[in-house]
């Protein structure tokens, strides 16, 4: 510990800046997840997507973020390997910030909607095995993560699918299509205030001092489903159900009655990403700033409230900058989205991505997302689907972790020759 306690300015200067990077790439890469389908379905512009998110992936990270990260900051790097030598494990994790981070980058720039925990999770592994072995990585971990990647684009698919399913036999293919529409469109809202806020009051906002116990914290979600159903009531209200024997005029009516409650959907989402992504930027974080404070290697980290707020200010900067980039790509080219289509994708990822966020599951946010727009084409055959662009999405899915392991490798053996 002698060259971090002589340096440990710079150290403290090293992990600002890198966890900084890492939360920006987090943002720019992470958005077409979280509002790409609202921009698709026509509920917003792109420049309001962007406000809009980034309001409530700041609030998402800051309010909801710490569950997961207990997972990503003890779980994946074995301690008891770097107990006699702390300096080593603050090094992997600086390195595996710098390379997820580059990576993470590069994807937002190319437009590829990469997940943040197969970045990171890739940098962890391959800087702790170029630290020390490959018994420094605790696989069990490793694998139970791996499981939540290849679930999660398929649970995203189920559940769009089966959601755009109940709106053709619920609304669009009975003889008065808006007043379904009227009658089953606000359980479709409770459902998403409901799963988002009692994931938060359950897990999250202990973080920032506020505790609901669980009953409390039920009401409270039952009482924001409600009036979240009843505002988009009185949305479609006010509509004019049209001639009940023109379908066209019916369904494009109930198109736009969709359209208010994207949007609204669009920011639960938003919410829900920034609680489960902002842990893959806070958790190394978290572990670098308690060695540098006691230096011994921690059993688990603490997330205080301005590391929280550090890495929310992170992604909501890369939300603003490369974000679009990648928003296009699962917004727009995957398949066509109408209101209702993107509606259902919209709820899919949601309702996945909080509940794993409550879970303390760091699932991947992009993976989710991208299931959930292919599970709405598939209703529609696997003509409505761009199979070329499914497949460059997978391309660098799959080359994500070796990339990042083999980047945070080569970083962490030059941060050694330099400071060790």
């Amino acid at each position: 510990m002698d060259i971090i306690s002589e340096q440990q300015t710079l150290f403290y200067l090293l992990v600002g800046v890198f966890g900084l990077a890492l939360c920006f790439g987090i943002g720019a890469s992470g958005v077409a997840s979280v509002i790409g389908t609202s921009v698709g379905g026509g509920a917003i512009s792109v420049r309001q997507a962007v406000a809009l998110a980034a309001v409530m992936e700041f609030a998402g990270a800051y309010l909801a973020g710490g569950e997961v990260s207990d997972t990503l900051a003890h779980g994946i790097i074995d301690g008891q390997h770097f107990a006699d030598a702390p300096r080593l494990l603050v090094v992997v994790m600086l390195a595996a910030l710098m390379a997820a981070g580059m990576w993470l980058l590069l994807a937002s720039v190319r437009g590829w909607p990469v997940a943040a925990t197969h970045a990171l999770v890739g940098a962890l592994c391959g800087a702790a095995i170029a630290a020390l072995d490959v018994e420094a990585v605790n696989w069990l971990t490793v694998v139970e993560i791996g499981f939540g990647w290849l679930l999660a684009p398929l649970f995203g698919c189920l559940l769009a699918l089966l959601l755009t399913m109940s709106c053709r036999r619920l609304i669009f293919n009975t003889a008065r299509p808006v007043a379904e529409a009227r009658k089953w469109s606000p359980l479709y809202a409770f459902l998403v205030g409901w799963s988002v806020t009692a994931i938060t009051v359950g897990s999250g906002l202990r973080h920032v001092d506020i505790r609901l116990s669980g009953i409390a914290g039920q009401w409270l979600a039952i009482a924001v489903g409600i009036a979240i159903a009843a505002a988009a009531r009185r949305l479609i209200g006010g509509v004019d159900l049209g001639d009940p024997f023109d379908r066209d005029r019916q369904h494009a009516s109930v198109e736009r009655l969709f359209l208010p409650q994207l949007a609204l959907t669009g920011a639960a989402l938003a919410f829900a990403h920034g609680s489960n992504e902002v842990a893959n930027g806070i958790g190394p974080m978290a572990t670098v700033l308690r060695i540098l404070a006691t230096g011994e290697v921690p059993g688990r980290s603490p997330v205080t409230p301005w590391i929280l707020l550090l890495g929310s200010v992170g992604i909501v900067a890369g939300l603003a900058t490369y974000g679009p980039r990648v928003m296009a790509t699962v917004g727009k080219r995957i398949t066509a989205l109408t209101p209702s289509r993107a509606y259902c994708a919209a709820v899919a990822t949601a309702l996945v991505t909080v509940t794993a966020s409550g879970l303390g599951l760091p699932l991947a946010t992009a993976h989710v997302a991208v299931g959930a727009v292919i599970g709405v084409g598939i209703t529609r055959g696997l003509g409505a689907l761009d199979l070329r662009v499914i497949g460059g999405i997978i391309v660098s899915w799959l080359i994500t972790v070796p990339v990042s392991a083999l980047s945070a490798a080569l970083v962490c053996r030059a941060l050694q020759a330099i400071f060790f």
